[in-house]
């Protein structure tokens, strides 16, 4: 974790901040960069509450924009510091803003009162809720919506807010009226003028760490200061509260010297607290009996979705659920009727015979993780995967190597040249050449190609009926996935 001492810049990070009137005297409230998933996702929180939200970002793209302005949130196109006057009751400064960002620099100039993303969600919703906190390089966001969902079902009615899309609830964000507020807990860091992982800020009573693996690399250092950041968490865990870590890793694990709460350890492997046994795949999902401490609560338990990484969050839910006061059948009711994350495993659609099925996977493991879990679910597909290394961390040469065994379940592989940017450099960046004839040594069938538009001629007319296309990248890819169905339904 970065100081803010080491940054050239520091005497623009390093500055007094008034504080955050009482929740009775916050009326509005303005965004800097407002259509990310999570400030969005924010704004939308803080209407609900009954707050007059508004914000501006450069780029006003759908899905969230759109969720914005069908929610009658006003969005200034471009950033001005006019848009700060007259100053609103508190200005949320989202963590792609630098020192020198127009507005940003206003709102410090200025002495507005600022927060950042982590910061308001804990001012304003955590405060007096019961903090449930989902941490974790993979999974997190299943895990968060899974959980908020089996919490729903048995009548809690959770606040929540996920990175993510809930499917069939088209919502990634609740006020709620229960006890629990559900929080993914995410590691990048919160804003230019603190660059603490946003998790620390969340205050959990329970928190679930689904996985630990070196990620982020354009903010942290290496293994050991991307560790230092869950060890943290684990300390914001009160002596009364719950960590429900992930047994099968001895890195997760370890996690247990960092805390004072009780914890409780969840897996498939040996000497977890709670595990799953018969566990059973296909028909749409997979069943298992859920056990605790050697002793089977619950027969026959549905989850429909694919994966053993699906088995365990879901495992990591009933762990903390139980805790909760849940009854082992609440649970596995909240299970069987949950419907999975928009952008996870995501069916788009099927045309000409082939499958077209989107995921957000990105990070080697979780790309190794969903085309594994894809050709669980269609054994008798030929398995198509496409994937687009476009976020800052995947693009990094550190992953080279971990991706060219990634792809070990599929049958081909096309591959986007990872677009280099105003904060690459060419030392740390991933050779796709490289990566590409990897894959190609373990007798894959892959291709590179320079964009997404030279990408989709090959990959249309390389498909066949009874395929499945599994398209893997944390942006749009081009609209890859509509082009492909609409070329395949002339």
């Amino acid at each position: 974790m970065k100081r803010l001492e080491d940054f050239p810049d520091a005497d623009l990070r390093i500055f007094a901040r008034p504080e955050p009137p009482p929740l009775d005297a916050l009326t509005d409230v303005y965004f800097i960069g407002i259509c990310g998933t999570g400030m969005g996702s924010l704004a939308l929180l803080l209407q609900e509450a009954g707050l007059a939200v508004h914000g501006a970002d450069e780029k006003a793209w759908p899905p969230m924009s759109t969720r914005l302005a069908a929610a009658g949130i006003p969005i200034h196109e471009g950033f001005d510091a006019a848009h700060l006057q007259p100053a609103p009751s508190l200005t949320v400064v989202g963590n792609a803003c630098t020192p020198t960002h127009p507005e940003a620099a206003y709102a410090r100039e200025h002495g507005l009162v600022q927060l950042s993303f982590p910061e308001t969600l804990a001012h304003v919703f955590l405060k007096h809720r019961r903090s449930l906190v989902v941490a974790g390089t993979h999974g997190k966001t299943t895990t968060t919506g899974m959980l908020a969902h089996v919490l729903r079902h048995a009548g809690l009615d959770p606040g929540f807010l996920v990175g993510g899309v809930m499917s069939g609830e088209e919502t990634s964000a609740r006020v709620g009226t229960g006890p629990h507020f559900v929080v993914e807990g995410d590691e990048y860091d919160a804003a230019y003028f603190d660059k603490r992982p946003k998790f620390l800020h969340y205050r959990p009573a329970a928190a679930i760490v689904t996985s630990m693996e070196f990620d982020h690399a354009d903010i942290y250092d290496g293994w050991d200061d991307y560790q230092d950041a869950f060890e943290a968490f684990a300390e914001t865990v009160p002596e009364s509260g719950r960590l429900v870590l992930w047994g099968d890793d001895p890195q997760v694990r370890e996690l247990a010297q960092h805390t004072r709460a009780t914890v409780i350890t969840y897996g498939l492997g040996d000497g977890c607290d709670v595990t799953a046994a018969n566990v059973v795949t296909g028909g749409g999902g997979q069943r298992f009996d859920l056990v605790v401490n050697g002793r089977t609560l619950a027969e026959g338990v549905f989850l429909p979705m694919s994966g053993r990484h699906n088995l365990r969050n879901a495992l990591g839910v009933a762990a903390l659920c139980l805790g909760e006061g849940l009854a082992p059948d609440q649970i596995a009711e909240g299970l069987a009727s949950f419907k999975g994350m928009k952008r996870r495993q995501e069916v788009r659609g099927e045309a000409g015979g082939v499958l077209v099925i989107d995921d957000f996977a990105h990070h080697p493991t979780a790309v190794h993780e969903t085309v594994r879990a894809v050709k669980e679910r269609w054994p008798e597909r030929r398995l198509v995967a496409v994937f687009e290394p476009r976020s800052n961390s995947s693009r990094r040469k550190v992953f080279e190597q971990p991706y060219t065994e990634a792809f070990d379940d599929a049958d081909a592989v096309f591959l986007s040249a990872p677009p280099l940017r105003h904060n690459d450099s060419a030392e740390t960046f991933m050779d796709a050449e490289a990566v590409v004839a990897g894959i190609a040594a373990r007798g894959k069938d892959a291709r590179l190609f320079p964009d997404v538009d030279a990408l989709f001629p090959a990959l249309r007319d390389a498909v066949h009926p009874g395929d499945a296309v599994l398209v893997m990248s944390n942006g749009a890819f081009g609209g890859l996935h509509q082009r492909l169905l609409d070329a395949l339904s002339v």
